[in-house]
């Protein structure tokens, strides 16, 4: 119940960073409790044995409302070159055949949980919180390498093995 409460805590920073000037220190205060009740809330669940499927579902909602509020908050401010775009076009068109696969073979959705791809989550993470600091093309080259890395690596992960949910 306790992780779930946290969960609902993201879903509600996501609301608030969407009246917060972008990149102001009032929208980093409300991103980074986002992020921490991401990592929050899975630890809690995990530490008491309080898992569920409800659980997972509202963590991905809460994920997906964190999302798009960032993105609704970001895009129109950040100068985003088009191979960004490009390349982030590939690595989704890769999940979504990896997702497809999984789907065809195992008839359930299959969600890998890889180290490459809990990587890639926490760099995304990190790209706003960095901007003052590294240039976007550079953290988005090195953020979209790794990302592909992790599609492949799910790729492979869902061909050669069962995963259960």
């Amino acid at each position: 119940m306790t992780a779930n409460i946290i969960t609902g805590i993201r879903v509600l920073c996501s609301i608030v960073l969407l009246f917060c000037t972008a990149l102001s220190p009032a929208f980093y205060a409300w991103y980074i409790m986002a992020g921490a009740s991401d990592v929050l809330d899975g630890w809690i669940a995990r530490r008491t044995n309080s898992a569920s499927d409800l659980g997972a579902k509202l963590d991905t909602a809460a994920d997906c409302f964190f999302v798009v509020a960032c993105l609704i908050k970001l895009l129109p401010v950040l100068a985003i070159p088009l191979w960004i775009y490009l390349w982030t076009g590939v690595i989704a068109a890769i999940k979504l055949l990896n997702i497809l696969y999984g789907f065809t073979r195992q008839k359930q959705f299959v969600a890998v949980h890889s180290i490459s791809n809990k990587l890639t989550g926490a760099l995304l993470f990190a790209i706003p919180l960095t901007l003052p600091l590294i240039e976007l093309q550079y953290s988005a080259t090195f953020a979209c390498l790794l990302a592909t890395f992790a599609a492949l690596e799910e790729g492979h992960i869902i061909r050669t093995q069962i995963i259960k949910q």
